[in-house]
């Protein structure tokens, strides 16, 4: 299904994204040495339920998961980059740290994920794949605006992680989203300009380039839902949700 918002309902959406960036940042900003994921799991649950919201992922049970996820937000570190379900783990420094929360407010969901490195070290490749991740989403929003077409966004997104020296995995990449978490229209992470679904007003989508530093092979872990580098390499993943407007893309998870 593919949900177009009406404008009573963008700006709920507005409200949705900003609660998810601040939660994200709050977050962020407590990630440490000695920190522990479910720590953050805890610190998600408190933030959401304070701000009379609910969590997408607790009850989330889709195929691609041993369901349902039980949990708050999603954990990667380093080699997991994907549905990262919070375990007994404690941070360390150097640590390649991806936090990616989806919250319904108001009956509307924004979804949004940051990649970032805890305490001192900062390996050299790991602050460029944050940097490209970073870079192809912004890419990709640049060029959504009404009459844009999916595979245009798709196109800049991949343009971008190729000229690093990416592989692209197409496995999973962003999607619509609006009353549910989920919804069409898929968003792959490379793709062909000018074709696929035509932007309109209304529309909201969280985009979401992703990245592995060698492989572009996934492996799924024991507990069924986190999705790891097959070669054990770092990985990295930045997302928005956005809203088409008629003027462009607003970012809704933007950090104030």
């Amino acid at each position: 299904m593919i949900e177009i918002l009406s404008p009573a309902e963008v700006d709920r959406a507005r409200t949705s994204g900003a609660l998810v960036a601040r939660i994200l940042q709050n977050l962020k900003g407590r990630c440490d040495v000695g920190t522990n994921l479910l720590d953050i799991d805890r610190w998600a649950n408190e933030m959401i339920a304070d701000a009379g919201a609910q969590s997408c992922y607790v009850d989330y049970a889709p195929s691609f998961g041993r369901g349902p996820f039980g949990h708050h937000i999603c954990t990667a570190v380093n080699d997991a980059v994907l549905h990262g379900k919070p375990h007994d783990f404690v941070l360390a420094d150097g640590d390649l740290v991806t936090l990616d929360l989806a919250v319904s407010l108001g009956g509307i969901a924004a979804d949004a994920a940051v990649s970032f490195i805890v305490g001192q070290a900062r390996p050299a490749e790991s602050v460029a794949m944050i940097e490209t991740t970073e870079r192809a989403l912004l890419a990709g929003i640049a060029v959504a605006h009404p009459g844009a077409r999916i595979g245009d966004i798709s196109h800049a997104i991949g343009a971008v992680l190729r000229a690093a020296g990416y592989a692209i995995n197409t496995e999973f990449g962003g999607h619509g989203i609006g009353s549910e978490m989920h919804q069409d229209p898929a968003i792959p992470n490379t793709g062909r300009p000018g074709r696929g679904y035509q932007l309109r007003p209304g529309l909201l989508l969280a985009l979401e380039p992703w990245v592995m530093s060698d492989t572009d092979q996934l492996v799924t872990d024991a507990d069924g839902w986190t999705l790891r580098s097959a070669t054990g390499c770092r990985t990295a993943h930045s997302e928005h949700t956005i809203a088409i407007t008629s003027d462009g893309a607003e970012i809704l998870t933007m950090p104030s």
